[in-house]
């Protein structure tokens, strides 16, 4: 109910942040799944529990917002959750019909009803995100007094917009300003993201908390890390990355009532524009509790971990009961197994080593001691038999025409249907592993090893590869063999084959393709910045000639800030520069 406002009583707010591995299109058990954690905060004594953006819908649940039964379904499962809500302030995020459209909305419910509605300012329209497509504009504050306390509610983008909504919310006497995100995880953005949340603290001079999705969503990945930060910007409770956690802290709205009167910086007084009280009441008196703040991972750990949590929640949500993925005894297959046994261990993990006359014995001798260690089995079929039978078969058409990548590819694409024919026996998700750098050059087989279901290193250069490579070794055991580091990297779909006969070196090939790729650096801006023209006009060429090969590729775990996929996207047919 709301009423009249109230005097402060420096009453501690116990603050809980509901990190939680949400499905799309599935509004009922995420619904279930609000209610579950609800029940863990209720015991812990709970003020205001809060979930990730759009926590009914799941993130993001793109054209399903188009479907009224969706929308229908949605709205019935918050006011089941109105009728059910175990704590005294619940705030959760799903979409909202309103007359001017559909709202990507926070919803704060206390007292079995829907007290107040927050819809989302900032709509991102780049990367990624597509949210212009779908919403319309919010254009009003949300700003709740609570037994002394005032709260200001945002989505998202809206704390990253230095003059977005909690700024309102600040000059407003807000204390606390809550933002319910669903922000993909990429190298290097949690602690940016972090460093922007102190400086929203700092500049608000009020406690910030952001929740947080994790897990993962077809290519998207979340990294959680949902946090509280102290009015002085110093973080006071931090949750894990990658996986599921009850963030709970408790906080004393004097500390930013103080900072407020003793800082010059602050100019506005508090002030009673769209502010409304919930008169319902606390938890009730507790001990008091330790906040956590778990530390960051490293850059490879960050790396790593993202990998695993996207290939866990692509093969668990989409119901397979295992993978199949090719081991030829190289440097990705062996590390695209490897996250695969930590992502689902070894019994729903399914090795394949498909031998031709080329294969030389390191790679057998390498893809079996590399299953033996994971403890997954390995079936090998040899190809010769196939390919000579396709040979036969393509000779009178062929006629005296020379071997040449035809022959090669015809291998690839052999194992590709053998892959393929595993998948449908037994289930199994066929998993690629090509990495970002083959995928950027075309230096893999439509058909052959981009066959499958899942490219888990697709937006993983090959050095990277390599470094996830020793990360996986440096934790006390050696899985992937050392010789699989050592030797050059091959196709083996010729005599005497090496990568390096068709791309540069990888170390100069990765550092252009980041430039090209991911910062839109031209090619003259690149060999100005000292990289070879030649190696930087091969890569462009080769970048540019590929795209209709990953236009069929499929869809991998999004690390970088510039994906293929859904986030570069370049036109097939008249690329610029000219090929």
């Amino acid at each position: 109910m709301i009423t009249e406002s109230r005097q402060d009583n420096e009453r501690t707010l116990r603050l809980g942040l509901a990190q939680l591995d949400l499905e799309a299109g599935r509004p009922a058990a995420n619904r279930e799944r609000v209610e579950a954690w609800a029940d863990r905060a209720a015991a812990l004594s709970v003020d205001w529990l809060v979930f990730p953006e759009l926590t009914l819908a799941g993130y993001p649940p793109e054209d399903l917002l188009f479907r009224e039964d969706f929308l229908g379904a949605l709205e019935d499962e918050l006011q089941t959750l109105c009728r059910v809500a175990r704590v005294p302030v619940l705030v959760v995020g799903l979409p909202i019909r309103s007359p001017a459209g559909l709202y990507n909305a926070a919803a704060v419910i206390a007292e079995g009803a829907v007290q107040g509605l927050y819809a989302k300012h900032e709509l991102p329209n780049y990367g990624v995100f597509d949210e212009a497509r779908y919403f319309a504009r919010g254009r009003d504050h949300l700003l709740l007094d609570w037994d002394g306390w005032r709260v200001g509610i945002s989505i998202c983008e809206d704390m990253w917009i230095p003059d977005g909504p909690w700024l309102h919310d600040a000059r407003q006497g807000a204390d606390l300003l809550i933002n319910l995100s669903a922000s993909p995880f990429e190298r290097g953005k949690s602690r940016l993201r972090e460093a922007m949340l102190q400086t929203r603290a700092l500049d608000g001079e009020a406690y910030v908390a952001l929740c947080n999705l994790t897990g993962g969503q077809d290519e998207l990945v979340f990294d959680g890390t949902s946090a509280v930060y102290g009015p002085d910007g110093q973080v006071l409770a931090r949750a894990r990355q990658f996986a599921e956690e009850l963030l709970v802290a408790d906080l004393n709205p004097g500390v930013a009532r103080h900072r407020r009167r003793t800082d010059r910086r602050w100019r506005a007084d508090r002030g009673d524009e769209g502010a409304r009280t919930l008169s319902v009441a606390g938890a009730g008196r507790r001990a008091p509790i330790e906040a956590g703040v778990a530390p960051f991972m490293s850059p490879v750990e960050e790396l790593q971990a993202a990998l695993v949590s996207g290939l866990r929640d692509y093969v668990d949500k989409n119901r397979f009961s295992g993978v199949v993925l090719g081991l030829s005894g190289g440097i990705d297959s062996s590390v695209a197994a490897a996250l695969a046994v930590e992502a689902l261990g070894a019994d729903r993990v399914h090795g394949v080593f498909l031998p031709s006359r080329i294969t030389a014995d390191t790679s057998r001798d390498d893809a079996l001691t590399l299953a033996r260690r994971l403890g997954i089995v390995c079936h090998t079929i040899p190809i010769e038999p196939v390919f000579q039978s396709m040979q036969a078969a393509l000779a009178p058409v062929f006629s005296d025409r020379p071997a040449d990548v035809t022959e090669e590819n015809l291998q690839a694409r052999i194992r590709g249907t053998l892959w393929m024919a595993l998948s449908n026996k037994f289930g199994w998700l066929v998993v690629t592993t090509g990495n970002k750098s083959e995928m950027a050059t075309g230096y893999a087989t439509l058909y052959g090893d981009m066959a499958g279901g899942f490219a888990l290193l697709k937006d993983v250069y090959k050095e990277d590869v390599y470094a996830l490579a020793r990360a996986i070794n440096d934790r006390g055991q050696e899985l992937i063999p050392g010789t699989v580091l050592l030797k050059p990297p091959t196709a083996e779909l010729r005599e005497g084959q090496r990568d390096q006969d068709s791309l540069p070196p990888y170390p100069l090939l990765d550092a252009i393709l980041a430039g090209y790729i991911e910062q839109d650096l031209s090619p003259e801006e690149l060999v100005a910045q000292g990289f070879p023209e030649d190696a930087v006009a091969l890569a462009v060429r080769l970048v540019n000639g590929s795209e209709y090969k990953r236009r069929q590729a499929p869809v991998g775990v999004k690390v970088s800030p510039r994906a293929f996929g859904r986030d570069r996207r370049m036109p097939i047919t008249g690329q610029f520069p000219q090929r």
